[in-house]
């Protein structure tokens, strides 16, 4: 399936609530890219919320745990807060790992504008990059249902857009982001200022991502 022929791309679109998800292993750079697509948009004047997958086990799914249940429990929890957003024509922004495909793509058959971004990096780099050494003690047996290493992660099987960070930029993953946004009809080409895509404008680095704490 092509990417534009699940949405709806007419002018009106750009003026209705979308949900962009961001799914991939932990410390890929998900919230990163999260904060900026939302920054972008909030200068745009777009409203937007970025729902973090960390704050939100802090919080709303404090009361679960790990195992698959607890973890499909989690996302359509999410879920059903940006279905909740959506009426109200806030564009919602998920960042979390999400590791279960059939879960997520029982999210995408409620959602009505759903892209789904798989924000990708090697376990080796990842593990480079864990400055709290969890992928360490995951890989010492010493975390439980750690999502690619002691717990399964299953990819999207055709995301609206593979990333990454490895080998791209956060420059470069947000400008593709923006760009495929457009692509659907979601954002006017107008909306995309070249400021917002400059490292002075929006910090970003052009190496690839580095020091991005993992979390469970």
């Amino acid at each position: 399936m092509s990417c534009h022929s699940r949405f709806e791309s007419s002018a009106e679109a750009c003026h209705d609530a979308w949900t962009v998800w961001l799914t991939g292993f932990s410390g890929s750079g998900k919230s990163t890219l999260g904060r900026g697509l939302a920054t972008h948009l909030n200068a745009l004047s777009i409203d937007c919320e970025l729902i973090d997958g960390d704050e939100v086990r802090q919080d709303l799914c404090k009361d679960l745990g790990f195992s698959k249940h607890d973890r499909d429990e989690n996302v359509r929890r999410i879920g059903y807060v940006v279905r909740l957003l959506s009426r109200h024509k806030i564009v919602s922004i998920v960042a979390a790992i999400s590791p279960y495909r059939a879960t997520r793509d029982e999210i995408r058959k409620k959602i009505r504008r759903f892209f789904e971004i798989h924000v990708d990096c090697s376990l080796p780099v990842l593990a480079k990059r864990d400055v709290k050494g969890l992928y360490k003690r995951a890989f010492a047996g010493e975390i439980e249902n750690f999502s690619g290493v002691s717990g399964p992660y299953e990819p999207p099987l055709s995301p609206d857009l593979y990333l990454n960070t490895g080998l791209q930029s956060e420059e470069e993953c947000l400008a593709l982001i923006i760009s495929k946004i457009q692509d659907v009809g979601w954002l006017a080409p107008m909306q995309l200022p070249q400021a917002a895509l400059t490292t002075a404008d929006n910090g970003f680095s052009s190496a690839p991502f580095r020091n991005l704490e993992p979390t469970w």
